[in-house]
């Protein structure tokens, strides 16, 4: 990597070189790197000062560099002003005029080409404050006419084509801002807590004017000796203060110097320095470019810049460079452009800044304004600003001449030595300083009072007289407000924090709080200002920040649907607290009549100006979320059929969610897992019962993802009952899609018998699922309730089996997804545990049973509870008398006497009468205490001789071959035939002894 060579030094910092050489020689004994890099920083410093485009150093949120720019810009008038920005940001920062400061220029990518797709969505942001040097140049140009505003640094694309971050290695790597905090350094209490932090969301930030140590050695030097804690804190007291009165001379020179201190101490030739050596190259290239295009004097330029990037040493350095560096095209991304709101806070998080220090450098950029009376460059109509009268304005115009000497002409002669006398300047107290520090500790006397702190006036004395003893504790000429914060926290906050903010943040909030920018409504996109449009009719100030309750009763104003309808979206788009429902739901088949609404879309602007670069409406960046969702390589089942939920929630109409149900039918015919078994089950029951409820028939899609589901279920059964990875949720959520699709799936032509196969396949090894299976085969019928009781006692009887028991009962709770018709035998098994096993058994076993069913079944314990509900007794009292259903026996019957037969007979004599005139016999009723003759006893073995045939057929049976004997003779051969069958005799008796 080549750099510039020395050029001859001139002799405007012939007397800084010597006594530079003399410290060199005095501390290292000779000529060695330290007298290199002191004198090498000389020269740095006469370079960039002898530049014919003149380079205006600058340090992001500085107040001495915003006030040097503004005294500059008056005096110099140039016609031309490169900025270091992204080159393609240009057409923003005529929007700033209709924002309130602070706000960030945003870059932002969705559909990404030309780069890894895990980096996707791409943002850069740039924020900017009135406190800045660049808000000064950009409010110069803009409402100057004649004036061009060139920005010169890389754009958007080639911030992402320059990043180091390598996909190769299978880890994603954040992209980092453009000013990390320097490692090693000890961190400090950002306000990355505050919410305000997260405004500019995981974007890189590029801040301009970039300028802090590159190392944790050189800063941890610069803190430790310079009695400070942070490098805000430094920064502040060593070049903040000092520059506030410098002329443009003496502060470019100031800049330069520590700009090439920082520069020439980098570590090494890393990664991180050729990137910045990148954009310098491609800064000044541009600025060749532009010169060249219009053949505008160096004279009439002004370069804005980062002091790091002022002290360069690349070849193309300067109008008059050698280098010859190509830029490379841009990638086939399509990049959208933004502002969006800001806050001190975020810039703070983002770049790794002390909280509170740009909020204190803008109370010091409004106390250097009113004490040097410069006036700044404001865009006209810019939001949020004071509107200067005429009157004030004309009175004050004489002051209003800046005191310092005008820097000369830079063609004229050599730059005058001004670092020699400001290294030797001592610091001086002005007298308001202490005025403005007694109104300091009786303010946050004061705000420590409202917050529930026990502050008197003694105390505001005892931060007063703190603050002062602690500048002088760290050799400082007046206390900063650093100092004082130290102070008040020390005086203060004893022990605890009564309230929600701590001292250290009143300070923070007293010395000008956390300033909120925001983006007015003529540079929202134009889905933002569609929203504001739609939502006009709820006759809400949506702009402010803060959360607004909006309520809409659609039945008296049925104009207020089309709002509800913006406001499911917004939910459903942007982050939880954006849009908020109180009161009502929307869900598939319901719509409510009334809702309650939090909305916060002045707080949630960023996210909603960031829905603009996908698309000009709501309905559109939906759809096409729906499809990224729905199409994306990594799609399942479940979440597109979510996707289709969704589209006929929000959107309507048959057409995006037939699509969307065809491409459902797609995934699962390639899913070869039960890992969203559960979640399928309930979104194809959800759309079921809208479509039968809703619509005359059903869409084809889910007619034939029933159709395909049943079969595709059916043939990973076997396999997920033997998988270790399958849980047990996932296959009952398979069974109930199998048991309750069932009927629609055999009306659409699918088999039974695969159900039947599939289940009868199934062996599993773990517990939950055997009890799953049997559940199972209750519903198929393969195996009785009576059975499945009989295997619940052996496994309470099987003290093997017992520390298993809660799997199995976990198994049975599941079991209810699909056949909530075992509600009682769960009961039943459950009440069977306790009531069967010992105290040392069971207040072990306890614990295991609670803690399975609640991680593995907590949903489906409900079912259990209303089932035993029904079952146990409702009061006390009676459940000592009380007999679960499983252990009641049945009511015995009281033993019917010998003669039942003949006593039934008269009591149903018409069935007897139907009897008798069958078998032909025509004899009358015998008198109900029996017979009185002998011949009524005779006639069963008359009728036997009426009906031989009968007679012989049963002889047949018995193997008897007698022959018939006479009639007479016939009563006597009973009971030789009982004695020569005795087991018919035994089996006859039992039947009529049977209750």
């Amino acid at each position: 990597m080549s750099t510039t060579s020395e050029k001859p030094t001139s002799a405007s910092f012939a007397a800084l070189r010597g006594q530079l050489h003399e410290a060199a020689a005095e501390f290292a004994g000779g000529q060695d790197a330290l007298e290199g890099i002191l004198l090498g920083m000389v020269d740095d410093v006469d370079r960039a000062a002898a530049e014919p485009l003149e380079i205006f150093p600058v340090c992001h949120h500085s107040p001495s560099s915003a006030l040097a720019m503004a005294r500059r810009l008056r005096e110099k008038q140039p016609k031309v002003v490169y900025l270091e920005l992204c080159e393609d940001m240009a057409p923003l920062l005529t929007e700033l005029r209709n924002c309130r400061l602070p706000v960030a220029v945003q870059a932002f990518a969705s559909d990404i080409d030309g780069f890894p797709p895990d980096w996707a969505p791409l943002s850069v942001v740039a924020p900017i404050t009135e406190a800045s040097a660049e808000y000064q140049a950009i409010a110069y140009a803009l409402d100057t006419p004649g004036v061009d505003l060139v920005l010169v640094d890389r754009s958007s694309d080639h911030v992402f084509q320059w990043d180091t971050r390598q996909p190769a290695d299978g880890e994603t790597h954040t992209a980092g801002t453009e000013t990390e905090p320097t490692a090693g350094t000890e961190p400090e209490p950002t306000a990355g807590t505050e919410p305000e932090a997260a405004l500019h969301g995981e974007a890189v930030g590029v801040e301009i004017g970039d300028l802090r140590p590159r190392f944790a050695e050189l800063e941890e030097h610069l803190l430790r000796h310079g009695k400070v804690r942070h490098w805000s804190e430094w920064w502040h007291q060593y070049v903040e203060v000092p520059l506030g009165d410098s002329d443009h001379d003496t502060y470019r020179q100031v800049m330069f110097l520590i700009g090439s201190l920082f520069r020439r101490l980098a570590p090494g030739r890393g990664e991180r320095v050729r990137v910045d050596e990148d954009r310098e190259r491609y800064m000044w290239t541009r600025m060749r470019e532009h010169l060249t295009a219009t053949g505008t004097d160096p004279a009439d330029c002004l370069y804005v810049c980062g002091a790091f990037h002022a002290a360069s040493h690349v070849d193309e350095f300067g109008v008059h460079g050698t280098g010859d560096f190509a830029i490379s095209p841009r990638t086939a991304t399509t990049w959208q452009y933004g502002l969006i709101p800001s806050s001190h806070a975020a810039i703070e998080a983002q770049f790794g800044l002390a909280s509170g220090s740009v909020s204190i450098a803008a109370t010091e950029w409004a106390k250097n304004l009113k004490r040097t009376r410069v006036k700044p460059y404001r865009l006209e109509g810019q939001s949020g600003t004071k509107k200067p009268s005429a009157k004030k304005t004309a009175a004050k115009a004489p002051a209003a001449t800046p005191t310092s000497v005008p820097a000369p002409d830079l063609a004229s002669g050599p730059t005058e030595d001004r670092l020699t006398g400001f290294l030797r300047q001592p610091p001086v107290l002005h007298t308001l300083d202490e005025a403005e520090l007694l109104g300091w500790s009786v303010d946050i006397v004061r705000a420590a009072r409202r917050s529930g702190y026990l502050a008197s006036t003694a105390d505001a004395i005892a931060v007063f007289e703190t603050s002062i003893l602690l500048a002088a504790m760290r050799d400082r000429a007046k206390p900063t407000p650093y100092d004082f914060q130290d102070a008040a926290v020390t005086c203060i906050e004893k022990d605890t924090v009564p309230g929600r903010r701590d001292v250290r943040r009143l300070v923070e909030i007293m010395m000008g709080g956390d300033r909120i920018g925001q983006v007015g409504y003529d540079a929202l996109p134009p889905l933002a200002r569609d929203v504001h449009d739609r939502l006009a009719p709820l006759e809400l100030n949506l702009q402010q920040r803060g959360v607004r309750r909006a309520l809409l009763d659609m039945a008296s104003r049925p104009e207020l649907r089309a709002c509800s309808d913006v406001l499911w979206m917004l939910r459903r788009l942007l982050p939880p607290g954006a849009a908020r429902t109180v009161m009502g739901e929307r869900r598939l088949g319901e719509r409510s009549i009334q809702e309650s609404w939090d909305l916060s879309l002045g707080t949630h602007q960023r996210a909603l100006i960031e829905l603009g670069y996908e698309g000009v409406s709501l309905e559109q960046v939906l759809e096409q979320r729906l499809r990224r969702a729905a199409y994306g390589p990594q799609a399942t089942t479940a979440e597109v059929l979510a996707a289709v939920e969704d589209a006929t929630l929000y959107l309507g109409g048959r057409r995006l969610a037939e699509e969307l149900g065809t491409r459902a039918l797609e995934v699962l015919a390639g899913e070869r897992t039960v890992d969203g078994a559960p979640a399928v089950l309930r979104r194809v029951r959800g759309l079921l019962a809208y479509y039968r409820t809703s619509e005359p028939v059903l869409p084809p899609w889910i007619e034939s993802f029933v159709r395909a589901g049943y079969a595709h279920y059916c043939t990973l059964l076997p396999t997920a009952f033997r998988d270790e990875d399958a849980t047990v949720g996932q296959v009952a959520a398979m069974l109930g899609f199998l048991f309750s699709m069932e009927s629609l799936a055999l009306s659409l032509g699918c088999d039974r018998t695969q159900l039947e196969l599939a289940v009868a396949q199934s062996h599993p090894n773990d517990p939950a699922k055997t009890a799953l299976l049997w559940a199972a085969q209750v519903q198929l019928g393969t195996l009785s309730r009576g059975e499945l009781r009989g295997r619940c006692d052996e496994l309470l009887g099987n003290p093997l089996v017992v520390p298993s028991y809660p799997r199995y009962l976990s198994g049975f709770v599941h079991a209810l997804e699909p056949v909530p018709g075992l509600a009682d035998v769960v009961v039943e098994a459950v009440s069977n545990a306790f009531g069967r096993l010992p105290d040392p058994v069971l207040l072990p076993w306890l614990p295991t049973l609670i803690t399975t069913l609640r991680s593995n079944a907590a949903d489906l314990a409900p079912l259990i509870v209303r089932e035993a509900g029904r079952i146990f007794p409702a009061r006390l009292a009676a459940l000592d008398t009380w007999v679960p259903p499983w252990h009641a026996q049945p009511v015995a019957r009281a033993p019917l006497a010998a003669p039942r037969g003949a006593a039934l007979l008269p009591l149903h004599p018409e069935t007897c009468d139907a009897v008798a005139d069958l078998l032909g016999c025509t004899d009358g009723w015998a008198p109900a205490d029996g017979p009185t003759t002998g011949t009524t006893a005779s006639t069963g073995a008359a009728l036997l001789f009426a009906h031989r045939a009968t007679c012989d057929a049963v002889a047949d049976l018995l193997g008897c071959g007698d022959p018939w004997t006479p009639v007479a003779s016939a009563l006597p051969v009973s009971a030789p035939l009982t004695t020569r069958h005795p087991a018919t005799a035994h089996a006859v008796a039992a039947l009529l002894a049977t209750p």
